[in-house]
C-alpha cells in the first residue's frame, strides 16, 4: 500500500535505507573480524609448530628427545583440543612423542591427496578429536639429523577458541551498531520532521485561505518551496481577477436588460387588460429566464474559486427574519446543530437557492417552517468527492405537500401545479441548477411534518478545519 503522507516515506525510505546499511556494515566487519581471527591462530599454530621443530632432537640412543614448553597449560591438560605430536617417519623406527594432553588417543590424518603441503611444506585441515573438539592441525615434515632421519611434527588448536572469540566480537558490534542505529534513526526522524516544516507552514497557511481568513500565502519560506508559494498566490490572483470579470460582465448584462424590460412592463400597462397580462405574464417569466440564466453564468465562473465561502448561520438567520416579516402569520424555525458550518459556495447564491424554497414553503404552509442544518454525506462514490466536508439542510413544511408524480413535475422547468397562486415556475428549476453547479444533490420528500420537505446537499468547510 502506498502511503500518501510525504514525511512518512522519507522516514519510511530513510529509516530502510540505515538499517540496511547497518545490517551489510555488521556483517562485512563482522566477516573481516573472522577472517583476521583466522589468520591469527594460524600464525599461532605455525608459531607453536616451530617452537615444537626447535625443542625435538635425535638422542644418542637413536629416539626422539625433548620437551616443547610452549608456554599454555592447556596442552597439559587433557582433552582440551591443544595437542602436539612428534611421529618418526621411514625408517627411523622410535616411540613417537605428543603432549600430555593428548595421552594415549590419536588424531586422524587425512591423506597427502585430499590435503597436500603448500610451497613451505606445511598443511592444514580441521579434524575433530575423539574428545569432540574441532580442531585445526599445522602439520609439517622435518629431516633431523645429517643421517636424513625425519618426523613429522603436528601441532593442534580447539576452533571453540576462534568461535568464542567472533562471537563476543559480534556480540559487542551489534549492540554498538544497534545502539548506534536507534539514535541514527531518531536524529534523521527529528531532523526530517524538522526539513519538513515548512511544508506545515505552507498546508497551514493554505489552509486559512480555505477557511477564509487569509488571501494569499503569507510568510517567509525556504527557498526551494518560495517558488510554489509565489505560484499559488499568483493563481489565486489570476482567480480572483477572473471572477471579478465574470461578476462585472454579468452585471453588465443584467443591468442593460433591466432597461428594456422595464420598458416592456410599462407599455404593457397601456394595453387592455387581455393583451396586458399577456404581456406581462410573458415578460415576467422572461426576466425570470434571463436572471436564471444570468445566475447559472455567474455560479460557473465562481464556483472554481478556492475563496468561495459563506457562513451559513449568518445568512440562513438573514432569510428567516426576511421570511418572518413577510409572514407574520407563520413561524419560521432555524435549527443550526453546527454554527460554525462555512458552506464552499458564493453567499448569493446560497441566499437564491434557500429564498426560493422558503418562498414556496411559505405560500403552502398551514403555520409552520422549519430550516435544519447538519453534516451530511455525498452518494457519490468518487473518493475527490467523498473527501469532501459536505453539509444537509432541510426546509420542511406543514402544508399539504406533494405527492412523489407531482414532486415530478414540480421538478420541470416552468412547470406550476397551482397556477392560481404568482410565480413563474422557475424556482424549483433554479434550485436545482445552483445546488448542481456546485456539485450537490437536490431532492423533494414528504416532511414529518405533513407537508414537503426539501434537501439540499451542499458542499461544507468547518471553520475549525480551515
Amino acid at each position: 500500500m502506498r502511503s500518501n503522507s510525504l514525511t512518512a516515506r522519507v522516514l519510511l525510505l530513510a529509516s530502510a535505507w540505515s538499517v540496511l546499511a547497518l545490517v551489510v556494515i555488521a556483517v562485512v566487519i563482522s566477516t573481516l573480524y573472522r577472517q583476521g581471527v583466522e589468520r591469527s591462530f594460524t600464525d599461532l599454530l605455525r608459531a607453536q609448530l616451530y617452537n615444537v621443530i626447535n625443542s625435538i632432537t635425535v638422542s644418542n640412543e637413536n629416539t626422539l628427545a625433548g620437551s616443547p614448553q610452549l608456554g599454555d597449560l592447556r596442552f597439559s591438560q587433557p582433552d582440551t583440543g591443544w595437542y602436539w605430536v612428534v611421529e618418526p617417519l621411514g625408517n627411523f623406527q622410535t616411540a613417537p612423542l605428543v603432549s600430555s594432553s593428548l595421552g594415549v588417543s590419536t588424531l586422524p590424518v587425512p591423506g597427502i591427496l585430499d590435503v597436500p603441503f603448500d610451497n613451505r611444506y606445511e598443511r592444514y585441515y580441521v579434524v575433530t578429536d575423539e574428545a569432540g573438539n574441532r580442531v585445526q592441525v599445522a602439520e609439517t615434515e622435518v629431516v633431523l639429523d645429517g643421517e636424513g632421519r625425519a618426523a613429522r611434527f603436528r601441532v593442534t588448536g580447539n576452533l571453540n577458541v576462534v568461535e568464542d572469540d567472533v562471537r563476543d566480537f559480534s556480540n559487542s558490534l551489534y549492540l554498538a551498531l544497534a545502539v548506534f542505529g536507534v539514535g541514527s534513526l531518531v536524529v534523521n526522524g527529528l531532523a526530517i520532521l524538522y526539513s519538513l516544516r515548512p511544508l506545515d507552514k505552507a498546508r497551514v497557511a493554505l489552509g486559512k485561505i480555505r477557511g477564509g481568513d487569509a488571501e494569499r500565502l503569507e510568510g517567509e519560506f525556504p527557498r526551494e518551496i518560495q517558488p510554489l508559494a509565489t505560484e499559488i498566490n499568483a493563481l489565486i490572483e489570476s482567480n480572483r481577477r477572473l471572477v471579478e470579470r465574470a461578476r462585472m460582465q454579468v452585471g453588465n448584462l443584467a443591468h442593460s436588460l433591466k432597461t428594456p424590460i422595464a420598458v416592456l412592463l410599462n407599455e404593457a400597462r397601456t394595453l387592455d387588460s387581455h393583451h396586458g397580462d399577456l404581456v406581462r405574464g410573458q415578460v415576467d417569466a422572461m426576466q425570470a429566464q434571463v436572471q436564471s440564466y444570468l445566475s447559472r453564468a455567474r455560479i460557473a465562473a465562481q464556483r472554481g474559486s478556492i475563496l468561495a465561502r459563506a457562513e451559513a448561520e449568518p445568512a440562513l438567520e438573514r432569510l428567516v427574519r426576511v421570511m418572518r416579516r413577510l409572514n407574520p402569520d407563520k413561524t419560521f424555525e432555524l435549527d443550526m446543530q453546527q454554527p460554525t458550518i462555512v458552506l464552499a459556495m458564493e453567499q448569493q447564491d446560497l441566499e437564491e437557492a434557500v429564498g426560493n424554497l422558503l418562498e414556496n414553503a411559505s405560500r403552502f404552509a398551514e403555520t409552520k417552517v422549519v430550516i435544519t442544518v447538519t453534516s451530511g454525506t455525498h452518494p457519490s462514490s468518487d473518493p475527490d468527492v467523498m473527501r469532501r466536508s459536505w453539509v444537509t439542510l432541510l426546509v420542511e413544511d406543514d402544508g399539504p405537500g406533494l405527492e412523489p408524480d407531482q414532486i415530478t413535475e414540480a421538478m420541470k422547468r416552468g412547470r406550476r401545479l397551482d397556477e392560481s397562486r404568482p410565480g413563474t415556475g422557475l424556482g424549483l428549476s433554479i434550485v436545482s441548477e445552483v445546488v448542481s453547479e456546485y456539485h450537490g444533490t437536490f431532492a423533494m420528500s414528504r416532511s414529518p411534518l405533513g407537508g414537503l420537505k426539501a434537501e439540499l446537499l451542499l458542499p461544507g468547510l468547518s471553520k475549525e478545519l480551515a
